[in-house]
């Protein structure tokens, strides 16, 4: 098996759009939600989300952009910045065993929202855009990347909800260790906040509506929790095998220890009460990557604030880490909202970049732990912890129990 590594980083985030301004956010406590701006929410239960905010997509002329969804442009920029720092230059690698696999859930919703409102208000005359499927479809994002770079290895898309885009990282990083690639592109993105996401996870009560305090309303594991809070933006991490790196001459910036993707069986949209697919697939990722529990230093909580959700979660990390861990977990959820397919890849990075800083981000807006758990973890309340990072876990499940788990280390020759 290969040795795989990490050699770029991209991220449009609600608290930045780039990765220095979403780690520096992230470290701080800053909260990306607001008051929605996309559509008027005034007659929604919930009228505030985490959007990306002053958005330019630059990397774009103005009759390209016009074939992609947001979605697409949040990955597309994404890349554009991971391959700037990975140095790639596309000419000297093989573009044949170079692939992209990209997570997403809803795709081109926003898309899909505003062809179907022109038809349904016109009189009943067809005029869909002729972009409309293309960009509209799940898969789209990832072809798009490989087409613009020219790319002909493995792509495809992971649609496995909230788990997309950490799927789609283990499964590049499967590829390259197993021979199969030198090098993939991975990561996920989404622009849901839209009518039909914010007034279907309204009517399933998903969402928060702390309308009044809607900075502090994502607030994982605390007992007042009421719903998690909608994100969107995306990550893109490139990944190549330890001797492609080295021969190139990239700078390495972290190296993948195992991944574990299991499932839950439980339920449509709830985890299961005792975390059973989640403890399956943090112990498949500790397994995989050779540790015992108390090696890692930190674990990124998928936390999504909801009152089933993280309790699922505390339960899981009970029985796989035991009570007083030697991690600090945060869930960056509190600030960055939920990103939904695209989650797992901004809390990729920041797992790598607190390897690389030695620095935990902090769990922001949590007052009061639930009671069974108070004293447990530390849940890295309020400020970020200066501490040496070594392994990093992060964790995504998603609707349709579908669970996926990513260990990264820091790298050493």
């Amino acid at each position: 098996m290969k040795r795989v590594v990490i050699t770029g980083l991209g991220a449009v985030t609600p608290i930045g759009n780039n990765v220095q301004e979403y780690w520096r956010a992230l470290i701080n406590g800053v909260s990306g939600a607001a008051l929605i701006s996309k559509f008027d929410p005034s007659k929604f239960k919930t009228k505030f989300a985490c959007e990306v905010k002053n958005f330019v997509p630059a990397i774009f002329d103005k009759k390209e952009l016009r074939k992609y969804d947001l979605y697409t442009q949040y990955a597309l920029v994404a890349v554009d910045e991971a391959v700037t720092q990975a140095a790639i230059n596309f000419e000297h690698v093989n573009r044949n065993r170079t692939g992209v696999i990209w997570g997403a859930g809803d795709g081109g919703v926003t898309t899909f929202e505003e062809q179907l409102k022109a038809y349904f208000l016109s009189d009943g005359t067809p005029r869909f855009s002729p972009f409309f499927i293309p960009k509209r479809i799940t898969n789209i994002a990832s072809g798009v990347i490989s087409i613009r770079y020219g790319l002909r290895g493995v792509t495809y898309t992971t649609s496995a909800a909230c788990s997309a885009s950490n799927n789609a990282i283990i499964d590049a990083f499967n590829y390259i260790r197993w021979g199969k690639a030198d090098m993939m592109i991975a990561g996920g993105s989404e622009a849901s906040v839209t009518e039909s996401s914010v007034g279907g996870f309204n009517a399933s009560k998903a969402l928060s509506t702390r309308n009044e305090s809607f900075t502090t309303a994502s607030r994982p594991f605390d007992k007042d929790r009421d719903g998690f809070v909608l994100g969107e933006g995306g990550g893109a991490i490139i990944l190549e095998s330890y001797e492609h790196a080295v021969q190139r001459g990239a700078k390495i910036l972290a190296e993948i220890a195992g991944g574990g993707l299991a499932a839950d069986a439980y339920h449509l949209t709830g985890t299961h009460p005792e975390g059973e697919g989640a403890i399956i697939g943090m112990n498949l990722a500790l397994e995989e990557a050779g540790l015992s529990p108390d090696s890692i230093d930190y674990i990124n909580a998928h936390a999504t604030s909801t009152p089933a959700g993280d309790l699922s979660e505390l339960n899981a990390m009970l029985s796989v880490f035991g009570e007083n861990p030697n991690a600090n977990i945060s869930a960056t959820k509190s600030m960055t909202g939920h990103l939904l397919g695209g989650a797992g890849a901004i809390e990729a990075i920041a797992c790598i970049k607190s390897i690389q800083e030695n620095i935990i981000p902090p769990t922001i807006n949590t007052q009061q732990i639930e009671n069974d758990f108070e004293g447990c973890f530390d849940l890295t309340l309020g400020k970020s912890l200066q501490r040496t990072v070594n392994y990093a876990m992060s964790n995504t499940f998603g609707f349709g129990g579908h669970i996926a788990s990513a260990i990264f280390k820091k790298f050493h020759d």
